[in-house]
Parts: C-alpha cells; structure tokens; sequence
C-alpha cells in the first residue's frame, strides 16, 4: 500500500443537539485530513484546530503532504518524526503539531483497516471492558431553575456525571464570571450545594473554570486557592482549569493545599509541552485530546508521563466525530484513563461521521468495534455541512466579537 494523495475537508454544523450549549454556541466547524492509498483504501482523521482556525488547516496539511506522498502508511512513528522535524521552528509546539494530529489519525485509521482492527489494538490492546463518561455540558445555565433543567436533560440521556462551567450564562445573553477570590468562592459553593442537592450523592460532578484559554481575565492563584477551599465538601470528580496554562507552577501549588483533583491540559500540544506540566505535578488528571495533542502516539506517550508520576488522564473531546472516536480509542488503550468526556445530544457532524461506532450503555461508553478508527465522511456528508468561512469557533476579544 502507498499513499497517493492527502486532503484537507472542511465543515460547519450545528454544534450538537443539546439546547442549553446551542443557546450560546449554535453552530461549529471542523477540519479532517483524508489520506488516499494506491489500494483504494482512505485514512481519515480530524483536528481539533479546525474548531478554532479551520482556514489555517489547509496550507499546513500542503505543506507535510509531500512527506508522505510514496510511502508506506505501516510505520506511522517513522512519517510522524519526518513531519515534526521538518516543522522544527514552528511545529514543535501549538497549530503545526495540531493539524498533524489529523494526518497522523488517518495513518492509524489506514492502518486498523489494513490490518482489520480497531486502532486501539494497534496502540498497546484493550485496557478496558467499558468506561465511565460524563456530559460535557458546557456554561452553567441560569437562573437556576434553568441550571436544574439542564442537569435533569443530562440524566435523561443516560449520563451518570455532568460537567458545567464556573461563572453563569444568564437568561441567553449574560456571562457573569466573579473573579475576586471571596466572591467566586461563594458563587461556586452556592452553585454547587444547588447541584448537588438536585442530583444527588450518585452523580459525578465537573466544574470546568475555562481560564486556560481565556484571554482576558483570568483567576489568580489566590481566587483559586479561595474557590478550591470553598467546593472540597461537594465530592467533585475534578475541578479543571483553574488557572491559565502560564502558570505550570501554579498548578502545582494548587494540587498540593487543596483535596479537589485538579484536571487540565486541552489546550496543551505534543510531549515536548506536556512534559512541562508532568515534572511539575501540576495535574492529578491531565487531559491530552488525541485530536490535538499532536497525535494517538503523542497520547499515549502524555499518559505514560502522567502515569510515572502517580497521576491519571481522562480524554478531553470537544471536536466532531473523528475526535470523538480518536479519544475514544486512546482511552480504551490506556490504562490510567479513568472517564471520557462526551459531547451530549451528539448531532449530526458527530454521530454521521461516527455513526454506530460510538457505543453508549448506561452511562458508559464501550470498545469500538470496527477496524480502523470507525469513521467515515462521504461526499454526502460533506455536502450536508458546506464549509462556511469565519465559522470557527474563538473567544471574543476587542475588535473581534463572538457573535454565534
């Protein structure tokens, strides 16, 4: 087998199904990079960077095609090392090493099928039977009655733990985020004795602060300190990012004065950055998405890292179908993965491209079971979510607002 061609698509689609996130963010792009063989056979994968900045993606995906253009798709750590060193002074790191992520999916996506098994078996075996998951439920919906009927929409579906947001979106319109450390202590508390009352002791519950990828206002290290103080009596599963990703330092003074386990690193690129965090102790649950963290491989080797230090991984997917099923796949072959975060009332640009490969059961998700990563794009669906330019997702800053 040799590969032939390599191509970027790009889409725009609803963001999911689910009300209360479409209520801030309706709509989504994504980017995926199909690798063509001489065999007929197609590698898909997608990066995460085709959420943020999908116009990017195509002149980088140009730029490493010749690497692989005649060669075998078998050796995928051998095509990954060509790519990263010919990027060295500006992929080592950030958008570069991202949009690899896509190529290097594909390759394992080429490779499950060529070999007619799951991409997970191909990255050290199936590690579990089934994995528990949680509703990625994006901002935390206000006044409350609205916040109770999210929660109560997210058990509906069968989750057994809800992640929201710190701060509040209010009425559809309004972000409150307090960001002094006596106020956002007794907002967060307040929230959660709410929550946690109308849930229950059974479900797990996530705060996510969002501040490491703000770029405005940020929570210092005191504000955090003050709101980790103020949430340890609710049993949080996590509390992730309470700090911007400057500060490894940071976290790691965090996770030593607080018991709340202290999860981040989405935004985090390639082992080389990684690393960095890991000797700090800086999580006690780091979240590499093996749709941007540079690779399945480069997953796999964060998991190990964190899994030397005593610490756990839980996948980061916030991406379309191809990131759901890349981390899914990582997950089941890492053996210190201990949650996977799904994307709730998953919509069309997830589940057409995923389609029955995504298994869900009583609140946990199961292996995959078709070879290769499991997912397709065909022209139908390409033509069923067109590409609109300026449909990335970023976060408002002067000059330019965040409209939809």
């Amino acid at each position: 087998m040799k590969i032939t061609d390599v191509r970027t698509a790009l889409l725009t689609g609803p963001y999911s199904a689910d009300p209360y996130i479409l209520a801030c963010r309706p709509r989504r792009s994504a980017a995926f990079v199909e690798i063509h063989t001489d065999t007929g056979i197609i590698g898909l994968g997608e990066t995460y960077a085709g959420y943020f900045f999908p116009e990017s993606v195509p002149g980088i995906v140009d730029f490493f095609a010749p690497i692989l253009i005649g060669q075998s798709p078998d050796d995928v750590e051998v095509l990954w090392q060509r790519m990263y060193r010919s990027g060295n002074y500006w992929c080592r790191v950030g958008l570069g090493v991202a949009v690899m992520n896509a190529i290097e999916a594909a390759l394992w996506d080429l490779r499950g099928k060529l070999h007619g098994v799951p991409v997970y078996q191909l990255l050290g075996g199936l590690k579990h039977e089934r994995l528990p998951c949680y509703a990625s439920g994006g901002p935390s919906n206000y006044p409350k009655a609205e916040l109770a009927a999210k929660l109560d929409f997210y058990l509906s579906l069968g989750f057994h733990g809800v992640k929201i947001a710190t701060g509040s979106f209010e009425n559809g319109k309004r972000w409150n985020a307090p960001m002094e450390p006596r106020e956002a202590a007794d907002f967060e508390a307040d929230k959660l004795t709410f929550a946690r009352q109308h849930v229950g002791k059974g479900v797990r519950l996530m705060l996510d602060g969002h501040m490491g990828n703000n770029p405005s206002a940020t929570w210092t290290l005191e504000t955090a300190l003050a709101v980790m103080k103020a949430v340890e009596p609710f049993d949080l599963f996590f509390f992730e990012e309470p700090l911007h990703y400057t500060d490894p330092w940071g976290y790691a003074e965090l996770c030593r004065n607080t018991s709340v386990p202290i999860a981040g690193g989405e935004v985090l690129t390639a082992s080389y950055e990684w690393k960095v965090f890991a000797d700090a102790d800086a999580f006690d649950i780091g979240q590499p998405d093996a749709a941007y963290t540079g690779g399945l491989g480069e997953f796999m080797r964060v998991a190990a890292m964190m899994e030397q230090r005593g610490r756990k991984v839980a996948t980061h997917a916030a991406g379309a179908g191809g990131a759901l099923m890349q981390n899914i796949h990582c997950a089941f072959a890492c053996a210190n993965n201990v949650i996977c975060e799904i994307l709730p009332a998953l919509g069309g640009i997830h589940l057409d491209i995923a389609g029955d490969s995504f298994r869900f059961e009583n609140g946990d998700v199961l292996p995959p079971e078709k070879p290769g990563l499991g997912i397709v794009l065909t022209d139908e669906i390409k033509n069923r979510y067109p590409f609109v330019p300026g449909s990335g997702e970023f976060n408002s800053v002067p000059g330019k607002i965040l409209t939809d």
